[in-house]
């Protein structure tokens, strides 16, 4: 493959999967942003849930079992166990929990962050990744080295990766 066959190619390849991706990376930036901000309660609403465990459930294990992160009982009263999140009534074993959600489609769309080797997203992330580094390479034919705009596109290429390193090292 000669020189300007490859650069035609590669730009062919890199124009329709750019298109293909363009809604991949629309989802992939609605979820990541909102993901930045899922220590507040920025677009979250309040759900009561009620669970009810065995009278005799032990009191230790009641985070793990509400699934409740830095679970920490508050005070206990008349049998009644009060945490940050809600109450466990330890004569019932009705436990009254309010959490805060993202509405449905979000929280769904931030799974596609979260997905892990056990996950069917996880093939999406994947080609994501890999399409995106073809993205990367293929962004270097775009334009014949002897050029100024690929010359300045190597300073833009360089002060990237600078800035993310003192981001993740500093």
């Amino acid at each position: 493959m000669s020189g300007s066959t490859s650069n035609k190619t590669m730009r062919i390849y890199h124009r329709y999967l750019g298109f293909f991706l363009a809604g991949i990376m629309t989802i992939y930036g609605i979820s990541g942003i909102v993901l930045i901000f899922k220590d507040t309660d920025f677009l979250k609403s309040e759900k009561q849930v009620e669970k009810t465990f065995p009278p005799d459930f032990k009191t230790a294990d009641l985070g793990r079992a509400l699934r409740i992160r830095d679970f920490k009982i508050e005070k206990e009263q008349n049998g009644i166990i009060y945490f940050k999140e809600g109450t466990f009534n330890r004569t019932t074993g009705v436990a009254l929990v309010t959490s805060k959600e993202l509405p449905r489609i979000l929280e769904r769309l931030t799974q596609i962050h979260k997905a892990s080797t056990k996950d069917p997203l996880f093939f999406l992330n994947v080609f994501f990744g890999l399409s995106l580094l073809f993205f990367v390479i293929s962004a270097f034919w775009m334009f014949l080295p002897k050029t100024q705009i690929f010359k300045k596109g190597l300073y833009f290429t360089f002060g990237g990766i600078i800035l993310t390193l003192i981001l993740i090292f500093v």
